[in-house]
């Protein structure tokens, strides 16, 4: 028996990859069945290359999202501009990602039980206890996986000292109302940064495609933490637009145009798990995606990192190998892409 906590990105894709293989899977999910919600990412082709090795049907995947042809456009006040060729990136809104994922658990057969929010995990040499509400339920000799996100009630309880950081930025996420055409390429990740003192003030992105229902966008201001809350979830766009107007200057046009046709925004301060001093994985118990190494959206890498921790798990526990050293290799994997993405702004 397998047991997966958290049914989100990375731990829907282990979950029903592992059913596909005929293992006996659990699955908690916090929310219910039907639920969604969360914003929109991209993932790159690393990202969809996990997916596709842990079994998810391609058509579904196509389907579900589009490819961003125009690749990464880069832009800021003082008249800087770039940009790269996507690596294979594909436009997701996150709630049709987690519907293909949940679907893709059922067909593979995964004992799933939703509206479960675990509230307490206690690690023990041979597993774990799981409560949740005055349920008690013991999992020892089996693999346990947290995969329960950035405020991981796993990671509690195997490192209790180890929990999130402020990243430095509030973000907000936007979506239109109705279909916009801009003056910006279509199909294209759009970054606009307002630069005071040789630092960005704020960064603006966003993208659209001519006939979607919608065009997305965010802001990042870096700011104090939202005080009392790292999620206000969403808010009336009133509440926001000046904070909004204020930190886009040079960009006024375009701002103009998404406050006019944006309803409400989803408030949140970026946060991180750091892997300073992170205690070393030790079988039965592992910690995969953003339960283990979360970092702010503004990496872009959260979703590729996640899948790519699920097929590092599967791959090992089906070959009888330690998932928690493949963890430990992954571990080292994204501090080294992590280091080259900070060599590669510097330049």
């Amino acid at each position: 028996m397998v047991t997966v906590i958290g049914g989100g990105i990375a731990g829907a894709a282990l979950a029903g990859a592992l059913a596909l293989r005929g293992e006996r899977v659990r699955l908690f999910e916090q929310q219910a069945r039907n639920s969604g919600g969360g914003a929109f990412l991209f993932i790159d082709d690393r990202g969809h290359r996990a997916l596709s090795e842990l079994g998810v049907p391609g058509d579904l995947v196509r389907a579900g999202s589009y490819p961003v042809a125009g690749g990464l456009v880069y832009a800021n006040s003082l008249g800087r501009r770039g940009a790269i060729n996507g690596r294979g990136h594909r436009f997701w809104m996150r709630d049709s990602l987690v519907q293909i994922l949940r679907e893709f658990i059922a067909e593979a057969g995964v004992d799933t039980v939703y509206g479960a929010p675990i509230t307490d995990v206690t690690v023990t040499e041979r597993g774990c206890v799981l409560r949740r509400g005055d349920d008690t339920t013991v999992l020892e000799d089996e693999l346990i996986v947290g995969a329960d996100g950035i405020d991981s009630v796993v990671r509690a309880g195997l490192e209790p000292e180890r929990g999130t950081e402020y990243a430095g930025d509030v973000v907000l996420y936007g979506m239109t109302s109705r279909p916009v055409t801009l003056k910006t390429d279509p199909a294209t990740l759009h970054f606009f940064a307002e630069i005071e003192n040789g630092r960005p003030a704020s960064t603006l992105g966003h993208i659209w495609r001519p006939g979607d229902p919608a065009a997305l966008w965010f802001l990042r201001v870096p700011r104090e933490a939202l005080p009392g809350s790292d999620d206000l979830g969403r808010r009336p766009i009133e509440e926001w637009a000046e904070t909004i107007t204020t930190a886009t200057p040079s960009n006024q046009a375009l701002i103009s145009a998404f406050l006019e046709t944006t309803e409400s925004v989803h408030v949140s301060n970026a946060r991180n798990v750091p892997l300073t001093g992170a205690a070393t994985p030790a079988d039965p118990v592992v910690l995969i995606g953003d339960a283990d190494h979360a970092i702010t959206p503004a990496a872009g890498v959260g979703a590729r990192d996640a899948l790519e921790d699920a097929h590092a798990v599967y791959e090992a526990h089906l070959s009888g190998a330690s998932p928690a050293a493949a963890m430990l290799e992954r571990r080292r994997r994204i501090l080294e892409d992590r280091e080259l993405a900070l060599r590669t702004r510097a330049r």
